[in-house]
């Protein structure tokens, strides 16, 4: 499953990034308003989206949705119990290692000594 949502993710990563490409800008429309184009506004025609858009927005919902579905496998992974190691008989009978606790001032100081 994981493996699909990839290539999903992928696919379509390279979909919004050509369709970017592709779009006409609203600033390629000015030059189009001072006689170089027939351009009948200043900034360009405002009407609904044209197929080009919608199909951006498409594909950035399906970009965003899958890296949704990415974040939780991996996060899915980070959460799973670790494996216990199975111990062998050589191990189980080794009593474990307790730390000797450290006196808290060292040997041979005079701090524990007080002055008459």
């Amino acid at each position: 499953m994981e493996t699909f949502v990839w290539i999903v993710h992928i696919i379509a990563s390279l979909a919004v990034i050509g369709m970017v490409l592709l779009q006409h800008g609203k600033g390629a429309d000015m030059g189009a308003a001072f006689g170089s184009g027939s351009s009948g506004s200043l900034f360009g025609a405002s009407g609904s989206a044209n197929f080009l858009s919608r199909a951006t927005g498409i594909a950035v919902t399906v970009f965003f949705l899958t890296s949704m579905g990415l974040t939780y496998f991996t996060l899915s992974k980070q959460r799973a119990p670790l494996a216990v190691k199975e111990q062998t008989p050589a191990q189980k009978t080794q009593s474990p290692v307790v730390p000797q606790p450290q006196p808290a001032v060292p040997v041979g100081s005079k701090a524990k000594e007080i002055p008459n």
